[in-house]
């Protein structure tokens, strides 16, 4: 494998060297980066979007920064993209967190809050947010190679996606309601959940992204 440079985007929100470790580890050969230098970016052959927090304090660095409109050029590229976890709902038009956020708009759908009283369907409460771990029903896109069927990986969420486009769908999740764990579209794909805490699975993802070519 010729030596790449992933660049996991630092716009300050959270604790991104958790995700670059676990992508060093799965490809020591690589050059993996934390970076806010758009140019770095620019530049490198793969693209992490990760994020955790508010979404509103999320999105105000990402535009303040031009995270924004650099995300929509390097997709354009075909370079392959994975966004996580806060990451992912920001790529969706809306966000219901903070009395309603307007995200980037490069993935069509909303993100939704579980609920105050959330209950699944026997009626038992179901705490907010989602936390720990819960079996994720995927489709055989490249990114799922080597992940056994309803393989459990590890979520921390309150707000949930929800993709107007079917056709967008690589996994499934529920809670209590059923929701998109995983959206991808040509060379962007994105998870709900953790990757670098979710173990084998996870870091099967992980390496599988590091090889894939960008398409489906």
């Amino acid at each position: 494998m010729t030596k790449q440079t992933v660049a996991v985007i630092d716009y300050g929100m959270g604790n991104l060297h958790s995700v670059a470790s676990a992508l060093s580890h799965v490809a020591p050969e690589q050059n993996v980066v934390v970076t806010s230098d758009p140019a770095v970016v620019a530049a490198a052959d793969r693209v992490v979007f990760p994020g955790v927090g508010a979404i509103r304090d999320c999105m105000a660095e990402i535009k303040r920064l031009g995270f924004d409109k650099l995300l929509r050029e390097q997709i354009a590229t075909g370079k392959p993209v994975l966004g996580i976890c806060v990451g992912m709902q920001a790529l969706m038009d809306s966000s219901e967190e903070n009395g309603g956020v307007d995200c980037i708009g490069i993935l069509p759908g909303k993100v939704r809050f579980f609920g105050e009283n959330h209950r699944d369907a026997a009626g038992n409460h179901l705490k907010v947010p989602h936390m720990g771990w819960n079996q994720v029903h995927h489709n055989d896109h490249p990114l799922w190679v080597g992940i056994e069927q309803d393989s459990r990986f590890y979520f921390v969420h309150s707000f949930y996606v929800f993709a107007e486009d079917s056709s967008l769908i690589a996994a499934t999740c529920d809670y209590g309601v059923p929701f998109h764990a995983a959206l991808t579209r040509g060379n962007l794909f994105a998870v709900q959940f953790h990757p670098e805490k979710s173990h084998t699975a996870g870091l099967q993802l992980l390496k599988n992204f590091l090889h894939w070519d960008g398409k489906a």
